[in-house]
């Protein structure tokens, strides 16, 4: 890891853990951001795409005759186009084509694309594309697809199973013979989308200079690489220009769709720029969604809460096709041994075709599904021994150094601290008194969550700087990572300029553009802030370094004793020694024929390697650590639940922009409650039913809680000045927080998300007939 910058009295730091503008707030604002559908191109023309009406089929025929036919329409492209090319997460994963080949597997699959004047003639010409289609039976429920006998997705697989993932440490068998009291119980979560404003949008152009694509990307090095295969061109032919991301989340705005390449083809083709934006509807019923779960877990536990033995089986709905698939069922098993401490844990994943639209990875990726369950589990165990939720939680919290069995190693931890702020808060040592107002009934529950930062797994992870010293004393820094959103481009800017002693004024970010800035995985795995900002940090302190042996050479002393802060230059104990940061540029730059100062840095995870196949090993590069307390008002006549308080103590190390941590934090958790609360695709032979943001349901601002946030301060070594992952947290601890509310303010546990109104009914409705039945049965 790079090293610290020297401490300057009591002003360092100038910058970090300052409530500072974000550095692209005035663009926003003002309307100069410029999103990918923002972007036009001269003579561009528009793409619509054709969309399967079957769930699955064969497809016997395309006949584009009538739409080239029709006045203003340039091209028609189709799978043949594409001559069998796939993609996916792996070589024997790639089994996703941009446009159906041979069948199609889901409802509204890209079947055909074309290419018009403009918008309408697009779509008109779409409906005239005469496929013909022969209709087969359809697989919609995850564990009948894995049954002998039922429709394959795939003929490539067995059972229709996509992907398995297993993880067997310590002797769980022992574990539950060691327990005072063990439990079963089924989990499921819901099918969800990532929810970004601004749908996936690109404008692309194929010349002799190669491809060049402004696309809506929180990963565009993975399209950079796609469209390379794709089109059988070296990556130097291929430009990904990145504008401002509304939103991502992961799914598919981490991963490539069919728009993209058909969009690059028929630029190809008609030898003009095409460009496309999906609109909302084919946004909810075609694009990445988080996987639906069943998660059985088996949990073993003492008289004093400690925790025996987990073992777990998860059965997800993959849809079609892999995706990213694998990764999410590795992850639903190797973070399950955090936050608590585990001697015995075993896992076994699977990952099932069906005729949905493709599953893959959303905030939180994997850890959601089965931290929820064991969350949950926990706490009714502890109900059913007789024990506080706050202490089964303590007793079995980790605390740092900590090694789990599975090989996580942790350097800094603040569960506990978190634990004792929520059980501390007024709202958690008043639950038990009288809460009830009417049929209105006052719940307030916990939970204590982690989440990796720094995701590590196969294939260039590294993230890489350049910092270009400009001869005024201002920078220009150039860096792959994405900011989707989240505000890293303002954080990575701090960096530099805390290296340097700047302002952030003196800090010009550039856009992502795969021409000129170097490669980076993407922003995914709470990844930008710990290795973009360390490649950052070690751009800066080698272009320092550089100024430092001018400043040397000026003063004649030794360059490890040159100082920088607040734009200016001196020599540690010398203040008679200084100089303002401009002119020692000015110096260095001009000195002899004249020099360019320019520094470059990579990050290193500096920790050991993985088993992916055992899910042995560090996941990430540290670990945040979550605790949440939710108060909820259930109605008991409508099962109506309105989320009241959120009090969030989390620990991401330390928070480099607090305006940014607090923003994530709050943003996280309003995923978790849509997903606890309100957001299900409902789905009838593969149809989605709620393909609109007014019946999909995700919360409204008037559905929100009010927040109480609380910073855990750890300083993580392994992080750029101590900081851990602050965006994925809160959507973990979230839903069994609330659903734990529920719980102390019905006595029901539930265990299928989201817990609408209409669940809460049913099951009082025949908790009362079961209380009824057993009042008979005493008398």
């Amino acid at each position: 890891m790079s090293d610290q910058p020297a401490k300057i009295g009591d002003n360092w730091p100038n910058l970090i853990g300052k409530r500072l503008p974000r550095v692209d707030a005035v663009e926003k604002v003002n309307g100069d951001a410029k999103y990918a559908g923002d972007f036009n191109m001269a003579g561009q023309l528009w793409m619509k795409i054709l969309r399967s009406p079957h769930a699955h089929a064969k497809i016997i025929s395309i006949d584009a005759s009538k739409a080239l036919d029709m006045p203003g329409v340039k091209a028609v492209v189709t799978a043949e186009d594409f001559k069998g090319w796939s993609w996916g997460w792996g070589p024997q994963t790639r089994d996703e084509t941009p446009l159906a080949e041979g069948k199609v597997r889901y409802f509204a699959e890209a079947v055909a694309a074309v290419a018009a004047e403009d918008e309408e003639t697009a779509e008109e010409a779409c409906a005239l594309i005469d496929v013909v289609y022969e209709e087969l039976p359809g697989i919609f429920d995850a564990e009948e697809a894995m049954q002998d006998g039922a429709p394959q997705v795939h003929d490539y697989v067995e059972n229709n199973q996509s992907w398995d993932f297993h993880m067997d440490y310590g002797d769980v068998e022992k574990g539950f013979a060691e327990a005072d009291l063990v439990r079963e119980d089924r989990f499921e979560t819901g099918r969800t989308l990532t929810g970004f404003l601004e749908p996936p949008a690109a404008v692309a152009q194929y010349d002799t200079a190669g491809i060049t694509i402004y696309a809506a990307k929180q990963s565009p090095y993975f399209i950079y690489r796609q469209l390379a295969s794709c089109f059988k061109l070296p990556l130097s032919k291929v430009r990904v220009i990145q504008p401002y991301v509304g939103g991502g989340f992961g799914g598919t705005k981490n991963d490539s769709t069919a728009g993209d390449f058909c969009a690059v083809m028929l630029a190809k083709k008609t030898k003009r720029p095409v460009k496309f934006v999906y609109n909302m509807e084919e946004v909810l019923t075609t694009c990445r969604r988080r996987h639906n779960m069943i998660v059985d877990c088996k949990m073993g536990m003492k008289k004093d809460g400690t925790i025996t033995a987990v073992q777990t089986k998860v059965i997800a709905d993959g849809g079609a096709y892999t995706a990213i698939g694998p990764l999410t069922m590795y992850l639903t098993g190797i973070m399950t041994t955090l936050p608590y401490k585990l001697d015995n844990y075993k896992h076994d994943a699977y990952r099932i075709f069906t005729n949905h639209p493709v599953s893959a990875a959303m905030r939180g990726h994997g850890v959601t599904h089965t931290r929820f369950a064991a969350e949950i589990q926990m706490e009714k165990m502890a109900d059913e021994l007789g024990i506080d939720p706050v202490e089964v939680r303590m007793k079995n919290a980790i605390e740092a150094p900590h090694e789990t069995i599975n090989g996580i190693t942790v350097d800094t931890c603040g569960l506990k601290e978190g634990l004792e702020i929520v059980s501390s808060s007024t709202a958690w040592k008043d639950k038990d008194k009288n809460k009830k107002d009417g049929p209105v009934v006052r719940g307030v529950g916990i939970s204590g969550t982690s989440h990796l930062g720094g995701a590590r797994q196969r294939g260039h992870q590294s993230c890489a700087a350049i910092v270009r010293l400009c001869e005024d004393g201002t920078v220009n820094y150039l860096t792959g990572a994405s900011d989707a959103g989240q505000g890293s481009d303002t954080v990575l800017v701090q960096l530099v300029a805390e290296e340097l002693g700047l302002t952030m004024e003196d800090v010009t970010i550039q856009r992502v553009d795969t021409a000129v800035t170097p490669v980076d995985n993407g922003s995914y795995g709470s990844r930008v802030t710990i290795l973009a900002g360390q490649a950052a940090q070690k751009a800066a302190q080698e272009v320092k370094r550089q100024l430092a042996e001018a400043a040397a050479k000026v003063w004649q002393v030794d360059a490890e004793k040159i100082l920088f802060n607040d734009r200016t230059v001196f020599v540690d104990g010398d203040p008679d020694k200084s100089m303002p940061f401009r002119k020692l540029t000015q110096i260095a730059c001009y000195s002899e024929s004249g020099a360019v100062i320019m520094g470059k840095g990579y990050s290193e995870y500096g920790i050991e390697k993985m088993d992916f196949e055992k899910g042995y090993g560090n996941p990430g590069v540290n670990y945040s650590f979550t605790s949440q307390l939710s108060a909820v008002d259930v109605d008991l006549e409508t099962g109506m639940v309105k989320a009241k308080d959120f009090l969030i103590a989390h620990d991401c190390g330390r928070p480099l922009h607090p305006v940014n941590v607090e923003a994530q934090t709050q943003g996280a958790a309003s995923q978790g409650l849509g997903q606890a609360l309100y957001e299900n695709f409902k789905m009838h032979e593969g149809r989605t039913m709620n393909s609109t943001m007014v019946n999909y349901m995700m919360p409204l601002s008037t559905e929100h809680p009010d927040f109480e946030l609380h910073d855990i301060i750890t300083d993580d070594p392994h992080g750029p000045f101590g900081a851990k992952e602050a965006s994925e947290g809160s959507i973990i601890s979230t839903p069994p927080s609330i659903v734990s509310a529920i719980h102390d303010a019905t006595g029901i546990w539930f265990t299928k998300l989201p817990v609408t109104p209409e669940k809460i009914v049913l099951a009082l409705k025949e908790k009362k007939e079961r209380e009824n039945a057993q009042k008979k049965e005493s008398e």
